[in-house]
């Protein structure tokens, strides 16, 4: 009877000790590692934050584009005010949930007798709100420079036209990389933004 109780004992025992480590093995799974499952939606998750950080981006650096030429060219507001609104809602949705207004690309220095819109959002707003600050750069840069606007205002559109070309072809090529819903989006702001490059070059140039 003491051989078989002393057994009986070990064998709970030994069950106990099975138990306990498949629980610990459970909390290490659950931990801050994770499974490589989870581990891998986790990057997936921050990579797609990245590309719409930066695709925000892209777009906001159109948009104080628009807002520094209707800044010095006011009575182009009946012409752009509907495109810079387009552009306005594709920065808002592009930024991740939850994130701080995008930032554009920085201001390049003013060219010497060339007026300038020192004030433009960097993200939805009315035109003329200031920029955010500390921008950042953002990957694809439109092909004007930001801060520079010529006193021409059909040049000055030529140049907004340029930009919106710059940003379509930006988000083309982020598109390549991205997630099916987030590159399905980027393809719409892509088409958009080549819209407004045509728009802006097939009504010539204004009086």
């Amino acid at each position: 009877m003491r051989r078989t109780g002393t057994t009986r004992r070990h064998a709970l025992i030994a069950t106990g000790a099975v138990a306990a480590a498949g629980a610990l093995g459970a909390c290490t799974a659950g931990g801050p590692g994770g499974t490589p499952a989870t581990r891998t939606a986790e990057q997936a998750a921050r990579a797609e934050a990245a590309l719409r950080r930066r695709s925000a981006s892209t777009s906001a650096t159109l948009l104080v584009r628009y807002d520094e030429v209707l800044t010095v060219h006011p009575p182009l507001a009946a012409r752009l005010a509907p495109l810079r609104a387009a552009v306005a809602a594709h920065v808002a949705a592009l930024a991740p949930p939850g994130a701080p207004p995008a930032s554009p690309v920085p201001s390049a220095p003013a060219t010497p007798g060339v007026p300038t819109a020192p004030d433009a959002p960097a993200r939805a707003g009315a035109p003329g709100a200031p920029v955010a600050p500390g921008a950042g750069v953002a990957s694809g840069t439109p092909a004007v420079p930001v801060g520079t606007v010529p006193a021409d205002p059909g040049v000055a559109v030529a140049e907004l036209a340029a930009a919106a070309r710059g940003t379509a072809d930006a988000h083309a090529a982020a598109l390549l990389t991205a997630p099916p819903e987030l590159a399905r989006l980027l393809a719409s702001v892509a088409a958009a933004a080549a819209a407004h490059a045509y728009l802006l070059t097939a009504e010539g140039t204004p009086s």
